[in-house]
């Protein structure tokens, strides 16, 4: 992608305003073909496949990754055809959440810095960005907007960390994607207040191995769920367990 035609693409932008809901960004795609190179990153999730997220992802610029508190949110995104030659018109796909774009200080933010802020920018999912875009482009002006998600089954908890150091990873989290606050329970002990340690995860630093644990969480839409007793006295670090709790909104 030469400087020239990227300049080109945002100023074209520019001249459009959006419509009532939706924002503008940029696009581009990484992770291959088969988006193998999507897993893990800076949420968390580690395997998108068994998080429930499939290649539907994307990796999110700093100005809207907001220090981790967007992980697991979806976005409606589709190419601006009136900016671009390279969109797939009348297209959209949903992706989700689940990495950081970091910004790359070394090249200006309209040639390669596409991630350095503030720009609003999505490094997507191969598949994904096929879905709206083609491939020789390389990148795309888009319209997107967050909006509700809808999972298969209910919220899953995964126990990390050592001794009384707990981190938990909450995934395939519907509604509005992300979480605002979490609280864990043992048998043992009262409600425990949980602090954002990175991405996707939760942080206790209580004693709770040997005990059932209970969990308030609450979606950044404002909704909350009680889930009592959905991790056994019997649990271990690096399980994983499933519910059929999910939000709504």
């Amino acid at each position: 992608m030469n400087r020239a035609f990227a300049v080109l693409v945002v100023l074209a932008a520019a001249f459009f305003a959006p419509a009532k809901g939706w924002n503008w960004a940029t696009a581009t795609f990484y992770g291959g073909s088969n988006a193998a190179g999507t897993m893990g990153g800076a949420c968390g999730y580690g395997n998108l496949f068994q998080a429930g997220y499939g290649t539907n992802t994307a990796a999110l610029s700093p100005s809207l990754f907001n220090g981790g508190a967007s992980c697991g949110q979806c976005y409606l995104i589709m190419c601006n055809h009136q900016a671009s030659q390279w969109c797939k018109k009348g297209r959209t796909v949903t992706v989700t959440a689940t990495n950081l774009c970091p910004p790359n200080w070394a090249r200006p933010s309209n040639s390669g810095g596409w991630c350095n802020p503030p720009r609003q920018h999505f490094d997507m999912a191969q598949p994904a960005y096929e879905q709206i875009g083609m491939y020789k482009a390389g990148i795309i002006p888009v319209l997107f907007q967050q909006v509700k998600c809808y999972r298969q089954g209910g919220l899953r908890f995964k126990i990390g960390g050592f001794n009384n150091f707990e981190l938990i990873m909450i995934t395939n989290v519907g509604g509005s994607g992300s979480l605002r606050s979490v609280s864990v329970k043992g048998t043992k002990t009262g409600w425990i207040p949980l602090n954002r340690n990175w991405g996707a995860n939760w942080q206790c630093n209580s004693p709770l191995v040997g005990q059932e644990l209970s969990f308030a969480v609450t979606s950044s839409g404002g909704q909350t769920l009680y889930i009592y007793n959905v991790v056994p006295s019997w649990w271990r670090f690096g399980m994983v367990f499933s519910t059929y709790h999910q939000f709504q909104y």
